[in-house]
């Protein structure tokens, strides 16, 4: 025992424990960093990272590794082409993204142009909160161009749009849509989480960012949850100070998990569409069904737009996991066949491993936005079964509504 040097008394020792040492070699897998603060090596600079000016490492509200490494994998995929470099900022759910990239760009007085029909949340946010604010909202119909241009005003800041619509899978028109945004001085903002960056990477077509539930795709395996927005980084900047200043921090977990989701996120959503074209093509056919939206079908009124604006590979153009199935006599057949699924799953997540269903009238809340939506829907987020086995135990499902055999529990 050395003499002269006084010993740590033992709760000292307890929380004063030798710190793990940092590895010469780099790892293979993505650490995780699990830890709400920083020690820092002095105070000068200490007040310019806890205000979120910088990116030093002060508290969990501001920056972590794992997140980080998580967001500009993102950055990475969405702007993997983009005409510029991109940046990116993870939130704890996709609409604290949104929520973000709103309050970053939007005061009192402003308007914004959303489709209809819209995102639920989405929808929710804009006539139930940011009204509040002095902050106007117009629904189109962004099937006419004309129409948007129409309503765009002076105000005009953010023009949304989402490149895969839940739950008709309208297909927007980025490009067009982009060139409405410029000519108004506005910025145009994509939802493109049914999409990915599988099928198509708006930032290439003119977005100026690009929002994602990370929850859905992303992660794939419906155990994490997370949001994401990718983008120039002057945006992205300024949308970082309003994270923090808001508190919308993603968990170090989440961000390892959503991150190693990444890996496989191309197998698994060229899977999902090879699946969803089959599965789309073959229940259009069945007598119980009015109409099948899936922008892969050459009868979907943006299958020609999806062709010029969505990847391709081996296996063809890719149009997204997720088909909604309308079927003949409204909200209690479309109950009915929900009801009678047995290997596809009743749920409102998508993206995941597993197909699940919605019928969407059933699900909606009373503040959700479902115009343009018949009672009789049914959303299929396709995961990663055989073809044949989904198309069995939906067609004996569809089998069931149409001779009445059916009845609910």
């Amino acid at each position: 025992m050395r003499r002269g040097r006084r010993r740590l008394g033992e709760n000292s020792r307890a929380v004063h424990l030798p710190a793990p040492p940092l590895p010469r070699e780099a790892p293979t897998g993505q650490p995780v960093w699990r830890t709400s603060g920083w020690n820092l090596p002095g105070s000068p600079g200490y007040a310019e990272s806890a205000a979120a000016r910088s990116s030093g490492l002060a508290s969990d509200r501001a920056d972590n590794p794992t997140v980080a490494a998580f967001a500009a994998a993102m950055a990475a995929m969405e702007g993997a082409a983009a005409p510029e470099d991109v940046a990116g900022q993870a939130f704890p759910s996709g609409m604290a993204a949104t929520t973000a990239v709103f309050l970053t760009f939007l005061r009192a007085g402003t308007h914004v142009l959303a489709p209809a029909p819209v995102h639920g949340g989405t929808h929710s946010l804009l006539t139930n909160v940011l009204s509040r604010f002095g902050i106007a909202t117009d629904f189109v119909d962004y099937s006419d161009l004309r129409r948007v241009h129409r309503v765009i005003r002076s105000t005009t800041k953010i023009i949304y749009a989402e490149t895969l619509a839940n739950p008709t899978m309208a297909v927007a028109d980025i490009r067009g849509l982009y060139r409405l945004a410029r000519d108004a001085g506005a910025l145009l903002v994509v939802d493109s989480t049914l999409a990915t960056p599988v099928v198509c990477r708006p930032l290439e077509h003119g977005a100026d960012l690009v929002v994602h539930s990370a929850t859905r795709y992303v992660g794939g395996h419906d155990d994490c949850a997370g949001g994401v927005v990718v983008g120039r980084p002057d945006l992205i900047n300024l949308i970082r100070e309003i994270r923090v200043d808001t508190g919308g921090s993603l968990s170090p977990d989440d961000a390892f998990l959503l991150r190693r989701g990444m890996e496989t996120m191309t197998l698994r959503v060229r899977r999902m569409c090879s699946t969803a074209m089959v599965f789309a093509a073959s229940l259009a056919k069945h007598p119980a069904v009015r109409w099948v939206d899936y922008p892969g079908l050459p009868a979907h009124p943006g299958h020609q737009l999806a062709r010029h604006l969505f990847d391709s590979g081996p296996e063809g153009t890719r149009f997204g996991g997720c088909v909604t199935v309308t079927v003949h006599g409204g909200y209690d057949a479309g109950a009915a066949l929900a009801d009678a699924l047995r290997l596809t799953r009743l749920a409102g997540s998508l993206g995941g491993t597993r197909t699940t269903a919605v019928h969407l009238a059933s699900a909606a809340r009373p503040d959700e936005a479902l115009s343009g939506v018949d009672a009789g829907a049914v959303r299929f987020s396709i995961g990663l079964e055989d073809a044949e086995d989904l198309i069995v135990d939906v067609t004996q499902a569809l089998d069931a509504v149409r001779d009445g055999s059916h009845t609910r529990a």
